[in-house]
């Protein structure tokens, strides 16, 4: 896997986590109970979900890039959607910043035998994970955020550049 491979499967990450985001605004404030409550799905709650998937992604960059900052959103009073959105926006930013340091060579190197690309594709892959479950709970509530497949992203993404897709 090369640096190029990282960054389609980021872009494709925050494609999808803005898909849910944009579910949770789509009709108005998400009610509490949708946000907070613990349901079937996950003890969290949808609210706790997604804050949940912000820490790890937040925990994989800074432990990647070596810093000995732990962030823990999870412990702090649970977002609301707009302020949970800011958070990405600067996580995401964030991210790109720190994605312009890194070579393929770095991609390559292994901390316990695992390589390092390994583990940035395990955090896009933990992101799929709490964004089904985000899915499934905004679907019950109403609020589908639509398809976040990755294939859906690619063929989006082929058509703004102008390429053709086999379903397009």
């Amino acid at each position: 896997m090369n640096l190029a491979d990282i960054r389609f499967l980021f872009d494709y990450d925050r494609w999808a986590t803005s898909r849910i985001l944009d579910a949770l605004e789509s009709d108005g404030p998400i009610d509490e109970v949708t946000w907070s409550a613990t349901n079937a799905i996950d003890r969290r709650g949808l609210g706790g979900i997604l804050v949940h998937a912000l820490g790890a992604h937040q925990r994989w960059r800074h432990g990647l890039s070596g810093s000995t900052i732990t962030p823990r959103p999870e412990r702090s009073a649970l977002s609301r959607p707009t302020s949970l959105r800011r958070s990405w926006a600067r996580e995401w930013a964030a991210l790109d910043a720190w994605l312009a340091t890194l070579d393929d060579a770095w991609l390559a190197k292994t901390d316990e035998g695992v390589p390092y690309w390994q583990m940035l594709a395990h955090v896009v892959n933990h992101g799929t994970q709490h964004r089904a479950e985000a899915a499934a709970l905004l679907t019950a509530a109403g609020r589908s955020p639509g398809d976040t497949d990755m294939m859906d992203f690619a063929e989006e993404r082929a058509k703004s550049a102008g390429g053709r897709t086999k379903a397009g």
